[in-house]
């Protein structure tokens, strides 16, 4: 007989609570600004944005698995667990090595200078690295997850990658999506 309340909704149950506990005490006692700033009639982005969208995430995610059906847990990593969460480091390794160096090698590899930092703020060199490394990883994880690739997935990693360049670099002129600030 499954039990009533299984371990995931106790995790479920923690994420939430942690995540309202940041909303409500960490985010306003440590960040000053707030989601969104105008500073000389420029919107920027405030401190706050990044940690309020991640504990949003994580009220999700705890939801999530507050209303996942009972079922009896399991106990315990299997060798099917393990070797799931070697290749999802393996392809997090791989998809944020692409996001990093894909957009240097193309600049280097087809521009005359091949000086990827004077470029690291116009279109498209800025968005090439991030979408080609963030479609690798979001349809590289529907593929771990569906135990093969579809072109459902690579559009759904296309599209979920071009949907955070529409929030996070539009809107916003002085904004460098990464790796471009470190580059």
């Amino acid at each position: 007989m499954a039990r009533f309340f299984t371990s995931n909704h106790l995790l479920g149950a923690v994420c939430i609570a942690a995540a309202i506990l940041a909303l409500i005490v960490w985010i306003p006692l440590d960040i000053e600004t707030g989601l969104i700033e105008k500073v000389r009639r420029q919107v920027q982005i405030g401190d706050s944005l990044l940690p309020t969208l991640a504990c949003g995430f994580v009220i999700f995610g705890g939801a999530l698995l507050l209303v996942e059906p009972t079922k009896e847990d399991k106990q315990g990593l299997s060798r099917d667990n393990l070797y799931f969460l070697l290749i999802l480091c393996l392809l997090l390794v791989v998809a944020f090595a692409v996001m990093r160096w894909f957009g240097p090698f193309l600049v280097w590899s087809l521009t005359e200078d091949g000086v990827y930092r004077t470029l690291r703020d116009t279109t498209p060199w800025k968005h090439l690295g991030f979408v080609t490394g963030g479609t690798l990883l979001v349809a590289g994880i529907i593929a771990l997850v569906e135990g093969r690739v579809t072109f459902r997935g690579v559009l759904i990693g296309l599209l979920s990658t071009l949907a955070l360049i529409a929030v996070y670099d539009l809107p916003f002129e002085d904004l460098l999506l990464p790796p471009n600030g470190d580059v």
